[in-house]
């Protein structure tokens, strides 16, 4: 589904991403995993296009879009929650959602209900401001933003951040659902371990760049945590 081969990024001449390999197959649910500065940010967002890469290749779906601009790549199905939810605070819950179907390939311009099944305080909140939700309320929407234009891979960029434990839990709930009973391609960057492991079925652990070690969940051993997450 979504393939990242020799991924190399840079920031003016310091090498900030090294030869990445990174698969995400169609129907799972992967997190990529370090401290904090390691480059997780940079390989999403060199995923999305908000970054340009040296070399190397991002793929969906076989079709090669390294060269893409941001938003192509969400019309061929790559929905993006950004780190910090960067919701426009000056327009209401409806116009942040409705921002979100101008990437549909199918040109639909009605929010899809199924928003406002997985977040019904949207709907409730409709005519509010973004700026006046909780941040909670904000990830929820940054979510459903994403969710409007249809997405065949959802990436997420540490959804968590600054949540109250209630919200975290139905976010987790809800990826979940999305991945396990219909089939939603998840890519997340999170450092909350206990999260991870809840939500994603594989890992991918960054140090300095670099994929240091990638697998099924199961096999994310403590030696590993120590070595790469532990601060």
């Amino acid at each position: 589904m979504l393939e990242i081969k020799a991924l190399n990024q840079f920031y003016g001449d310091s090498h900030t991403l090294w030869d990445i390999d990174l698969e995400v197959p169609e129907g799972t649910c992967t997190c990529v995993m370090g401290r904090n500065g390691v480059g997780k940010t940079t390989l999403v967002k060199s995923v999305m296009g908000l970054l340009g890469i040296r070399s190397g290749s991002v793929r969906v779906n076989g079709i090669d879009i390294s060269r893409h601009r941001a938003e192509n790549r969400a019309r061929l199905g790559l929905g993006y929650v950004p780190q910090g939810r960067d919701i426009f605070p000056g327009l209401t819950v409806q116009e942040n959602l409705q921002i979100g179907l101008h990437a549909r390939k199918d040109k639909v311009r009605d929010i899809p209900e199924r928003v406002f099944e997985l977040f019904p305080v949207l709907k409730e909140m409709l005519y509010r401001r973004g700026g006046d939700l909780s941040g909670g309320q904000q990830q929820q929407l940054a979510i459903g933003r994403a969710l409007a234009l249809d997405p065949k891979v959802l990436i997420l960029d540490e959804p968590t951040e600054g949540i109250q434990p209630n919200i975290v839990n139905e976010i987790g709930d809800i990826i979940i659902r999305l991945n396990r009973e219909e089939n939603l391609t998840v890519l997340i960057v999170e450092q909350k371990l206990a999260f991870a492991r809840r939500v994603a079925s594989h890992f991918c652990l960054i140090e300095k760049g670099r994929v240091k070690s990638s697998g099924d969940m199961g096999v994310l051993s403590d030696d590993l945590i120590q070595k790469h997450l532990a601060v």
